[in-house]
C-alpha cells in the first residue's frame, strides 16, 4: 500500500499565508553587561602565565653554548676568572 497524502494536508500551506506585522510599539534595546570577579581575573592571569611556563624550556642551551666555548679555551681558567666566580658564589648566598 501506498499513501500519497494525508487527508490532502500541505504543510507549506501553514506557511504561506503569513506575513510579518510591524509593532505598534518602538522596541527598545538595551544595554548588556557582564562583570568578571577579581577571582575570575587571577585565575585568568595564572592560566596566562602558566602557559607560558610551559612553552618556556627548562635550558637556555645559548647559555650552555657560551659556557662550553668558553670552557674550551685553556686559557679561561686564569686566578682571576676563579677569584671572580667564587666572589659570584660567595654574594648569591649573602656572604
Amino acid at each position: 500500500m501506498m499513501i500519497d497524502k494525508i487527508a490532502s494536508v500541505n504543510p507549506l500551506n501553514n506557511l504561506q499565508g503569513n506575513r510579518r506585522v510591524s509593532t505598534p510599539y518602538p522596541v527598545s534595546m538595551g544595554v548588556d553587561e557582564i562583570s568578571i570577579s577579581e577571582e575570575a581575573k587571577e585565575m585568568l592571569e595564572a592560566q596566562k602565565l602558566t602557559a607560558i611556563a610551559r612553552e618556556t624550556p627548562d635550558v637556555r642551551m645559548d647559555r650552555i653554548e657560551a659556557v662550553r666555548e668558553k670552557l674550551k679555551d685553556p686559557n679561561y681558567f686564569s686566578a682571576a676568572t676563579l677569584a671572580a666566580t667564587a666572589d659570584k658564589i660567595l654574594s648569591a648566598y649573602g656572604l
